[in-house]
């Protein structure tokens, strides 16, 4: 029985993950150890469930009618296993939280080292990345994104103030070409934009005005998925460029770059962690949840599900200097 078990997590790991590699990561245990325990559970079954190449892993047909048996049961022994640890009153274990890079200063500094205190048995393990996933199915408790890329149906609770996005451009840019003095002027200067991947269009600038929300479609002179770039050109007078007005603070106050059309630029919702929505949360989550409540630093009355009306795409970079 206990064979079967492990197996049976074993072989969750690898179909989630499509590698032996990464599933024993997960698990913390080597790939060998990973391909032996698939194996035992192969021979007890007496079919194939992972069909291996050189390059790749996949499941059998027998492997994705077992894979969608199984995981539903085996979520239900976790969360079930989880309760009972938590009638022990003392939040513990690890903690997987995946964050925006243009929100990983949210979620940093005195606020994770406060909790880490008021928590010492959590242990953390913290993702920065802009890829979208489905926070379930990639294991993690939580993630920290905006309020309006946040999937339906999630439970969220803020982690910030409403943030605001701003066209800045530097002064040496501007005593050349001038300024623009609506959206629809950027056509007419050197803008530099920001896409996540090269297989992506150019993200649209995004602008409201007398309460109608609308975007230009600049034609950049230069494309970058790194915000720290975009930063260097414009104070280096190369054109204008497109953030959160969070991310050039410093440089306004250093007089490097110069905000523009502010007018146009309304706040919005800002950062939130989210997570699903269960019967009974993991109590390691309910402590990071009580400890945003306590550290002021939302602004909600109470955790609030996300209904998505729009997606917000935002210039973001790990390099970004928050």
């Amino acid at each position: 029985m206990v064979d079967d078990l492990e197996g049976i997590s074993v072989f969750l790991a690898v179909a989630e993950a499509r590698s032996f590699r990464l599933a024993g990561e997960r698990l913390g245990v080597t790939r060998s150890a990973v391909s032996q325990a698939l194996q035992r559970l192969e021979d007890r079954l007496g079919v194939a469930l992972v069909q291996r190449t050189t390059r790749s892993v996949s499941l059998t047909e027998a492997g994705e009618v077992f894979f969608a048996a199984v995981r539903p049961s085996v979520r239900q022994v976790r969360d079930a296993m989880q309760t009972v640890r938590d009638m022990q009153a003392r939040p513990s274990g690890l903690l997987r939280i995946t964050v925006s890079s243009i929100a990983e200063s949210f979620l940093s500094g005195t606020l994770l080292a406060g909790f880490m205190q008021a928590c010492p048995e959590i242990k953390l393990d913290i993702t920065v990345t802009d890829d979208e996933f489905d926070i379930v199915e990639t294991g993690f408790d939580a993630a920290v994104r905006l309020g309006e890329v946040i999937e339906q149906d999630m439970i969220a609770v803020s982690v910030s103030e409403p943030q605001r996005q701003c066209a800045t451009a530097s002064t040496a840019y501007l005593e050349r070409h001038g300024g623009p003095r609506h959206p629809g002027e950027l056509r007419n200067h050197a803008c530099i934009g920001w896409r996540p991947r090269p297989d992506t269009a150019p993200y649209r600038w995004e602008f409201t005005e007398n309460n109608r929300d609308f975007d230009v479609a600049v034609d950049p002179a230069v494309t970058t998925n790194d915000m720290g770039m975009m930063i260097r050109l414009a104070c280096a007078g190369a054109g204008i460029t497109f953030g959160m007005v969070e991310t050039f603070q410093p440089y306004f106050d250093r007089g490097e770059l110069v905000p523009l059309l502010e007018d146009f630029c309304p706040p919005f919702p800002g950062f939130y962690l989210y997570y699903p929505r269960r019967e009974r949360q993991p109590l390691k989550l309910r402590a990071l949840v009580e400890h945003i409540k306590r550290s002021g630093k939302r602004s909600d009355p109470s955790p609030r599900r996300i209904f998505t009306k729009q997606i917000r795409r935002l210039p973001t970079g790990r390099c970004a200097p928050y």
